[in-house]
């Protein structure tokens, strides 16, 4: 049931938004000339990598630079990639990928192979089933850039106070994973950009009806500032990268 939905809702997605993404494609093309697609290479199911199709937010051969995690006021962002990214438009081509079945639309979000070598035995579980365009995680860091804005080193930042909660949650997903479940955290995704504290509010509930832990609870509501943890299966907060 799950495959068919994805197919039946990529299609769907994809038809809607052609009106949206077109014109958005062409000012990226405009702004400099090169390619409004960005080809980015992920780990999906079973460590199998694939190339994931994202709108490009970002200059050229911006990936180069060694920096995987994207502040909100990182310089390699774009004029027309700020508009991108506020609107989750490079998420929208990824329904590509999902038609395609390198990705569902509910699952762990695809990462970048050298930031998948660093995962413990316990978050290669992630890689289980297939990557998602959104999930737990993908609600209640939303606002990643904005988290990491300011940061003298993004990657460290993001791998103690995001990566532990962001794994704990696809873990806990790929554990609880169901039909009914997904259709609530597509419903949650929508919301998120029009009520985010009552959809953090639901994410938070829904956290606690799976069986999640009182602290990672607390941290699906973002009523308070995240604190520094060890990675899943680790025993030290990472201190560099």
């Amino acid at each position: 049931m799950k495959r068919s939905f994805d197919i039946l809702a990529s299609i769907v997605g994809l038809l809607v938004a052609a009106p949206l993404l077109v014109p958005i494609c062409f000012l990226i093309w405009l702004q400099d000339r090169h390619s409004p697609f960005y080809i980015a290479e992920r780990v999906g199911k079973g460590h199998r990598p694939f190339r994931m199709v994202k709108l490009r937010s970002m200059i050229v051969r911006a990936d180069r630079t060694g920096v995987d995690s994207t502040a909100g006021d990182d310089k390699r962002i774009t004029p027309v990639g700020h508009l991108v990214r506020k609107l989750k438009l490079d998420e929208l081509s990824q329904l590509l990928n999902v038609l395609k079945g390198d990705m569902s639309l509910v699952g762990p979000r695809p990462n970048v192979p050298r930031e998948v070598a660093l995962y413990t035995p316990e978050e290669n579980r992630l890689l289980e089933i297939r990557p998602g365009i959104t999930d737990l995680s993908s609600i209640v860091f939303a606002d990643e850039g904005d988290i990491l804005q300011g940061a003298e080193d993004p990657d460290l930042r993001y791998h103690q106070i995001i990566r532990p909660w962001k794994s704990r949650l696809g873990l806990l997903y790929v554990k609880k994973s169901g039909f009914f479940l997904d259709l609530k955290l597509i419903f949650l995704t929508v919301t998120n950009s029009l009520a985010r504290g009552w959809t953090l509010q639901k994410v938070s509930q829904i956290v606690s009806s799976l069986g999640g832990e009182p602290e990672l609870v607390e941290v699906a509501s973002r009523l308070k500032a995240l604190t520094p943890k060890p990675p899943p299966g680790a025993v030290d907060i990472v201190t560099q990268r």
